[in-house]
């Protein structure tokens, strides 16, 4: 039944435009046509994927987060701190991929996550 993968992620951000020039220039997202919500917001792709930001308060505290799939998590590293964002350690979880985490200009978190 479910075997498209995912259509879009969506995330709370409390400044929109910082938030989606953050992730068109750092991270590579176009920018994509939103209808009218009658609440704030920016609608991006990347490949396949959507991510959609919405102007509401921001969720609080460690857990929610997504994670973009890299061949490489090192040159990615390289690649987003050239770009001025900080990126934790690369940690390991054994068997099954690499990982380091960073956050938006609203606080969500980002996982880079390069499988093993």
């Amino acid at each position: 039944m479910f075997t498209n993968g995912v259509h879009h992620v969506s995330i709370n951000v409390d400044d929109v435009g910082a938030v989606r020039d953050f992730y068109v220039n750092a991270l590579g997202f176009e920018p994509i046509d939103r209808p009218d919500l009658e609440v704030g917001g920016a609608w991006l792709q990347m490949g396949p994927q959507q991510l959609h930001l919405i102007e509401l308060p921001l969720v609080e505290g460690f857990g929610p987060h997504f994670a973009l799939r890299v061949d490489d998590i090192e040159a990615a590293r390289d690649l987003l701190g050239e770009r001025g964002v900080t990126v934790g350690e690369t940690s390991s979880i054994d068997g099954v991929c690499l990982q380091a985490f960073f956050n938006d200009p609203a606080g969500n978190q980002i996982e880079l996550n390069q499988p093993l």
